[in-house]
């Protein structure tokens, strides 16, 4: 069966690792079809090393055990009649974490990259190494005249798109959005698509080089493809709220539509 859901599916968000690199290989292949001869679409990826949930990463240690000379350790021993505690040892590396996302590249001109398509993760809208370095790619593409367009499908973390929260009206301040830049225009031009909860997610334009005329890419198509793929219909429990929890205007639609879908009791 489909998702009940018209356009983003909420309870998708809890699987976004297997969402994400779905979407982006699913893009490249929809985006290939329209693009033209002398243009390909490479999924690329950028690694970087994402601390446990909810621990930063230590940079100044609060003690620190300084090796002077090198004679031999002298055996630790407590007070007399006291034993020194065996600790139970539990090593949590870090954990690397690679990041995909889609490169549209002239093969004419040396492989330049015309346009670079981004699917936030949630290491993108949270504190961090992955936050600093998409920012750091926000700024470089826009110093290198590429064109940008992010997709945020995740209603965690904090907005990080390439136009501030500020400057979004409120009528297109919705659960999920979508920005693109385009490198060619005058002035800084950013094109804001609406994404609601209750609503189709929609087929946005995906812009090239100046001669070029836009290409389509269908969310809802992307997002579709996923769920029926990765097997979800049998996977989620509608029963039980998404995470995390929607705003309450969007809860009492979804429980109605759940209800009326048979999904939920």
């Amino acid at each position: 069966m489909p998702s009940p859901f018209p356009g983003m599916d909420p309870y998708l968000e809890q699987f976004w690792r297997d969402i994400h690199a779905r979407c982006v290989i699913y893009a490249a292949d929809q985006l290939q079809a329209h693009l033209p001869a002398d243009l390909r679409a490479r999924v690329e990826e950028r690694v970087f090393v994402e601390p446990a949930v909810g621990a930063p990463r230590s940079v100044y240690p609060d003690v620190r055990v300084v090796e002077r000379g090198h004679g031999r350790t002298p055996p630790i021993t407590g007070a007399p009649g006291t034993a020194v505690a065996e600790p139970l040892v539990i090593i949590v590396p870090d954990e690397p974490v690679t990041e995909r996302y889609i490169d549209i590249i002239d093969v004419g001109s040396g492989r330049r990259v015309v346009t670079v398509i981004e699917l936030l993760s949630l290491s993108n809208k949270i504190p961090g190494e992955g936050q600093e370095l998409y920012r750091r790619k926000q700024r470089e593409g826009r110093d290198g005249h590429v064109n940008l367009v992010e997709i945020d499908l995740l209603r965690a973390g904090d907005r990080v798109l390439s136009v501030g929260a500020s400057r979004i009206p409120a009528s297109h301040r919705t659960p999920y959005q979508v920005c693109v830049y385009r490198a060619a225009a005058a002035l800084p031009c950013y094109e804001i698509y609406r994404v609601p909860l209750q609503e189709r997610l929609p087929v946005i334009c995906i812009p090239l080089r100046p001669t070029d005329e836009d290409i389509p890419l269908d969310l809802q198509a992307l997002i579709e493809q996923c769920y029926r793929n990765g097997g979800y219909d049998g996977d989620i429990d509608y029963g039980v709220e998404p995470d995390p929890p929607l705003a309450s205007e969007d809860a009492g639609w979804a429980d109605a539509l759940l209800r009326q879908a048979g999904r939920r009791s």
